[in-house]
This record gives structure tokens, C-alpha cells and sequence, in this order.
């Protein structure tokens, strides 16, 4: 399948482990370390849609400073949370994949399995 994407950390074990089942099941991914590369409001408006959640649902608290932006508190906009994920990228939470099948957050990578 080479079109499947996941938008990766390689910091992120739990990334690392996606990144190996996806492989393991014969598939390569496009990889995007989105730390370097960054995002557009495009294109998390557009994850957030195929994977039918909010921004709340995608922020990563651990290890960010989620919190002392005040990201964290429920009455924050998406528009908000978006906004600081484009500065801060590592806002993100990881490893989302993408695939013909759609779009999720694959905290545990097994996750991963239904989008093949």
C-alpha cells in the first residue's frame, strides 16, 4: 500500500512501534515527521475531519506546554488549539495514520490494523 501516510515522531516509542507494525503487515508508509516539517490549518482541518474529531482529541498535554498555554481547558476553541499546533507542532499527539480506509490516532499502534 503505498498509500497510506503516518505522520510520525521518531522520539515517540509508541510511534516507532506504528511505524514497525505497519512495515511488519508489508506495508511502507509515506512518513512525515511533522516535528521538522510542520502543518498548515489545511491539512489538520482536513485530519480532523476524515478522523471525525476535534482539535481537544488530538492535543498531546505530556511533555508539551499544553497546559501553561492554557490549551487544556475544555472552552478552548479548535481554531485556538490549531493555531498553537502550527507554531508548536509537537502539540500534535502521535502517530496518526492515513489511509484509503481514513484517518486515526493510533495510541496503541494496533489502532493502525483497522485502517489496512
Amino acid at each position: 500500500m503505498s498509500d497510506v501516510t503516518i505522520y510520525h515522531n521518531p522520539a515517540c516509542g509508541t510511534s516507532r512501534n506504528t511505524l514497525a507494525l505497519l512495515r511488519e503487515k508489508g506495508v511502507e508508509p509515506a512518513v512525515v515527521e511533522y516535528v521538522k516539517a510542520g502543518w498548515t490549518r489545511e491539512q489538520l482541518q482536513d485530519l480532523l475531519k476524515r478522523m471525525q474529531v476535534g482539535a481537544h482529541d488530538i492535543l498531546r498535554v505530556r511533555g508539551t506546554n499544553a497546559e501553561a498555554l492554557g490549551l487544556t481547558d475544555p472552552n478552548v476553541s479548535d481554531e485556538a488549539i490549531i493555531a498553537a499546533m502550527i507554531i508548536e507542532p509537537i502539540l500534535v499527539n502521535r502517530p496518526i495514520v492515513v489511509t484509503p480506509k481514513g484517518a486515526a490516532l493510533c495510541r496503541p499502534a494496533e489502532l493502525a490494523l483497522g485502517l489496512l
